[in-house]
């Protein structure tokens, strides 16, 4: 299975952004609002300058307190980014996801983000696809 497979079970590729300038609390904001894990950061809605998760903003509030809630989400982002392609492989995705540690990766074309995915995302579609491949080993013992 490849990411773009992915993309197609997903459905919407609307990609949730934040611009630089927004404050840790705005991020915060639209992460609730949107029942989200994490936000891309980008000024252009099209090229990544971040990723922004709920975990990097618990993690600072933890060290710092709510003080940190008016800082710039350029502050605390991750902007080393792990992308991958839409003819990327759902396993491929999976390891990149397990050996950064991180559940959220923008879905690249060239310099230009296509969609963004999550790690729950591959799960459910490779869970779909063994599913699949269950119900035609099943049919082909059955004789069905």
């Amino acid at each position: 299975m490849t990411v773009q497979q992915i993309l197609k079970l997903k459905g919407d590729g609307t990609v949730i952004t934040v611009p630089s300038s927004a404050t840790l609390s705005q991020a915060a904001e639209v992460l609730s609002s949107r029942r989200i894990g994490a936000v891309v950061v980008s000024d252009d809605g099209q090229r990544p300058l971040g990723i922004l998760s709920e975990r990097d903003i618990v993690r600072e509030l933890g060290r710092r307190g709510v003080g940190c809630m008016t800082d710039p989400v350029t502050r605390i982002m991750t902007s080393k980014l792990v992308s991958c392609t839409r003819a990327d492989r759902a396993t491929d995705v999976m390891q990149k996801m397990t050996d950064g540690r991180f559940r959220h990766m923008p879905v690249m074309d060239g310099a230009i983000m296509v969609a963004f995915i999550s790690i729950g995302d591959v799960v459910k579609a490779r869970l779909a696809e063994l599913a699949m491949e269950k119900d035609a080993l099943e049919g082909m013992i059955k004789g069905f």
